[in-house]
């Protein structure tokens, strides 16, 4: 007799509303992902790339920049959470108080030993099947700040800036740090 091979259930947003606060998750395609908690550079990194970037938008009015943990609701499978996100100004409508329900127009993730290719890959996917306009890979091992943006089937890279080097937005015009700013300790 033949058994039927079964498949486990795609987890939704209702599950993942179920999931204990004191734990950090991610819903990708339906699969529940623990995330552990950022070491210290990770965090001086997100600091500094989010103390660079907010004053610009915020001198600007430009819409908002928000640190995360903050809930990115792409979908009824898919709740990512990066580490720092902008939403334009015209589009703050989908800021709400659960989370940011639609896609972002920039996401920056900075990648941990943990999350490099869930980072690079897979949340890179994610986003632009979602509609991210911009997304940012921000390594503090390598040094780089990886700036995609949204081609014909994926994310393509804009460039990778180095220490030294400015980095260049093309939704963001004037704003060009220093690279090297985002990993001063």
């Amino acid at each position: 007799m033949e058994q039927a091979i079964r498949r486990p259930m795609d987890l939704t947003y209702e599950d993942y509303l179920l999931t204990p606060e004191d734990q950090r998750y991610e819903l990708i395609e339906g699969d529940l992902e623990m995330t552990p908690s950022p070491r210290t550079l990770h965090q001086i990194v997100c600091s500094n790339v989010f103390r660079l970037l907010d004053p610009y938008v915020q001198e600007r009015r430009l819409g908002r920049v928000l640190f995360g943990p903050t809930d990115v609701i792409l979908s009824n499978i898919n709740v990512l959470v990066p580490d720092i996100l902008f939403v334009a100004q015209e589009r703050e409508a989908v800021i709400e108080d659960r989370g940011i329900v639609g896609p972002p127009d920039l996401v920056v993730e900075v990648i941990s030993p943990s999350s490099g290719e869930k980072d690079r890959v897979i949340k890179r996917r994610v986003y632009y099947k979602y509609g991210v306009r911009e997304y940012w890979i921000v390594d503090p091992f390598a040094k780089t700040a990886e700036v995609c943006v949204v081609g014909k089937s994926a994310f393509d890279t804009h460039k990778i800036f180095t220490p030294g080097e400015k980095l260049k937005s093309p939704l963001l015009p004037d704003f060009s740090p220093d690279t090297s700013d985002f990993f001063k300790r």
